[in-house]
């Protein structure tokens, strides 16, 4: 499926990019005293989705546009999924090999804490585990519409006179991505920079289908998680 946009100068695209953007990095920076880490992340997929769905409608765009729609084969949909799961697997080892052997980068202090809240099936929380898995999947989904959808589109709007602008618009967005993970050049910002760039790269070769990155991203949180 090929995404036609409007044809607007590119400073309309600027524009949007630079409110969503700075929208995004506000509300990341938001803390809520006692709360889950999950509430922060749905108080920034809400906020960001509220604005993003503001921006396409003034362009006449929606969510099932920009892949949000059935899947014409279930069984090709979850092939892909796997594909692209096994993909990020074997990428983040390779990368991981690499940088112990160099010492590339050292780990942030915010991402070696992580989001770990003291329970795993491990240590026997099954209730707890499960009870949050759905809250999980949701805020995966919300990211690959925001990430992969949104962004990547509009980025392909600003640069749309220039011949590479979609490999362009999956670089950005998965730098962009990256960085609010951890706010600095680590090991976790440029892990989730190269998922980023796998989840890109598979959303337009899959004819911005969004459901088998969707599901991708499920499946890799739900690992985490576990």
């Amino acid at each position: 499926m090929k995404l036609e946009l409007k044809k607007e100068s590119w400073y309309n695209y600027l524009f949007d990019l630079t409110v969503y953007i700075a929208i995004m990095f506000l509300i990341r920076e938001t803390s809520i005293p006692n709360t889950h880490y999950l509430v922060t992340g749905f108080l920034y997929s809400g906020t960001t989705l509220i604005v993003a769905t503001w921006m396409m409608k003034r362009r006449g765009i929606t969510w099932k546009t920009l892949g949000l729609t059935r899947p014409k084969s279930i069984q090709k949909t979850l092939l892909s999924s796997v594909i692209i799961f096994i993909t990020i697997i074997v990428t983040l080892l390779i990368f991981n090999l690499i940088q112990d052997s160099l010492s590339i980068v050292k780990e942030s202090s915010e991402a070696s804490k992580g989001t770990s809240t003291g329970h795993s099936l491990r240590n026997g929380d099954y209730g707890y585990v499960f009870s949050i898995i759905i809250f999980v999947w949701i805020q995966s989904a919300l990211e690959e519409l925001l990430e992969r959808g949104f962004l990547i589109t509009w980025v392909e709007g600003l640069f749309s006179n220039v011949k590479f602008k979609t490999a362009i618009a999956i670089i950005v967005q998965a730098c962009i991505w990256g960085f609010r993970h951890s706010y600095d050049i680590s090991e976790r910002s440029l892990s989730v920079a190269l998922i980023g760039i796998i989840m890109g790269i598979a959303y337009v070769k899959l004819d911005r289908n969004l459901w088998p990155v969707i599901i991708a991203h499920c499946a890799m949180n739900t690992l985490s998680l576990i």
